[in-house]
């Protein structure tokens, strides 16, 4: 099964290409070498040929037809040049003078020739030979030739070469490709098979990593890192409907029984007014916590930093401190504005002021009676780090992971008023300004960091229990 769907994958028709290409490639190169050569012998036996014929010519010229004749005979008899071959015959081509026994090629015009003959007084039998001939004036025929078997050889050679290393080529690479695609094919059936059982039953299984570190087990890492994330927010998602089922079937289940207890009783205006009231209020809650889902998905969702202007994180945390100072003075306490009062990032300010309120809210709400809450300003390390703090009791370090998720709370504010979502948008806000958060024990009470990056750069918010650890 395996092999059917490797012989049948695009992996391994482009490497069936890639083979093809590569053998072209190998095949042109050889018969580069093979004309290059050829022609370089070929060329060096002609210059050679054409001197000696040259040479035999002035003989003709100067002495006749009878120092033409001996010294061919003297050339044939002592091979002047390796491999030289001689005939010279009269009209009728009947051999006069050489060591070739017959005039070897067609009597036609005067030419390079090519033959194969026996040369009188060798016992190698015929050889490959290369000729230039001409008539000269008196009728007589001059053939002057060299023994390129060598040449012949060589060639010879050269196609078994080509032919075995072509041979060779093809089937190595068929093994490797088979092979490659086989490897490349089983990891990715083995990830089919991961996201088929994902499909009928659940998220809990994980694509299986080698150990190779390759980039199959680097893909299989990152879809197992998804996987996770996936299964989180499904998770998330899964707790976040518990929790609003859970907070608002309270409100709901007091206002149908007020509306009930209503319909049954001797109504007045007063009591009317009050039950009126109460209802209102209930739903007001209600509205409320839909509202701050609302706020806090638009703004997990935006990706445009259109309102981004360059802001003093001072002057906004001011104008929280004085918004909040009431709030804090009916408890006994105070809120104060520490630290740096130039530092600026790029940001969208009315975001930033309700991020920070929902801090300073949640520290007034959680910190001692008659505590101090406080906002620090700092800029280091090419960050801007706005950390609001309270001396309250804080929260268990194992909750830290925990309190950015929507509805969460901890057992001990379960009746305190509010629903969960304050921290959560404080994350949305952050991640949207590519802001971390971190959270460290104050001893006593909290202190929450965010860091701002002083650029307009957008990135992921990172949650921190302190600046050596994140999660």
């Amino acid at each position: 099964m395996l092999l059917v769907k490797t012989l049948r994958s695009t992996t391994f028709k482009l490497a069936l290409i890639s083979i093809g290409v590569f053998g072209a490639v190998v095949i042109v190169l050889f018969s580069y070498v093979y004309w290059s050569t050829t022609n370089l012998v070929l060329s060096r036996s002609d210059t050679a040929i054409e001197a000696e014929r040259t040479t035999l010519r002035n003989i003709y010229d100067t002495t006749g037809r009878d120092g033409l004749i001996q010294a061919i005979e003297q050339r044939s008899s002592t091979a002047s040049f390796e491999g030289g071959v001689y005939l010279l015959t009269d009209q009728s081509f009947s051999p006069v003078a050489g060591n070739l026994k017959k005039w070897p090629v067609a009597k036609g015009a005067e030419q390079w020739t090519e033959f194969n003959a026996d040369v009188l007084g060798q016992k190698t039998g015929q050889l490959l030979y290369r000729a230039r001939w001409e008539t000269l004036p008196d009728g007589l025929h001059l053939l002057v030739g060299k023994d390129i078997s060598d040449l012949s050889r060589f060639v010879t050679e050269i196609y078994a070469a080509l032919a075995f290393t072509t041979l060779l080529i093809f089937v190595l690479a068929a093994v490797a490709s088979v092979s490659v695609t086989r490897r490349t094919v089983g990891r990715i059936e083995s990830i089919n098979m991961t996201s088929r059982a994902i499909m009928e039953s659940g998220l809990g299984r994980r694509i299986p990593v080698r150990g190779t570190q390759d980039e199959w087990d680097q893909l299989a890492q990152n879809l197992n890192s998804m996987l996770e994330r996936i299964e989180t927010l499904m998770a998330e998602v899964k707790q976040v409907s518990d929790n609003v089922a859970h907070d608002l079937r309270t409100p709901l289940a007091r206002m149908r029984g007020r509306l009930e207890k209503a319909s049954i009783e001797k109504n007045t205006s007063d009591h009317d007014q009050s039950l009126i009231g109460q209802t209102m209020a209930d739903l007001d809650d209600v509205l409320r916590m839909f509202s701050s889902l609302t706020r806090i998905s638009q703004i997990e969702a935006a990706s445009q930093t259109a309102a981004f202007r360059m802001v003093n994180l001072s002057e906004i945390a001011t104008e929280v401190a004085e918004l909040f100072d009431a709030a804090a003075e009916n408890k006994g306490g105070r809120v104060e504005v520490f630290g740096d009062k130039t530092a600026r990032i790029s940001a969208d300010r009315d975001l930033l002021f309700d991020a920070i309120s929902n801090l300073v809210d949640n520290a007034i709400k959680h910190g001692r009676e008659g505590g101090l809450v406080s906002i620090h300003l700092d800029q280091k390390d090419g960050e801007a780090i706005l950390s609001v703090s309270d001396d309250g009791p804080g929260i268990p370090s194992q909750e830290f992971e925990c309190v950015f998720k929507r509805f969460y709370r901890l057992e001990r504010s379960r009746g305190m008023p509010g629903n969960g979502l304050g921290l959560s948008l404080v994350a949305a806000v952050a991640r949207l300004h590519g802001a971390s958060i971190r959270l460290i024990d104050n001893s006593p009470g909290l202190r929450v960091e965010l860091h701002f990056p002083c650029n307009d750069g957008i990135g992921e918010t990172t949650y921190s229990r302190s600046t050596a650890k994140t999660f």
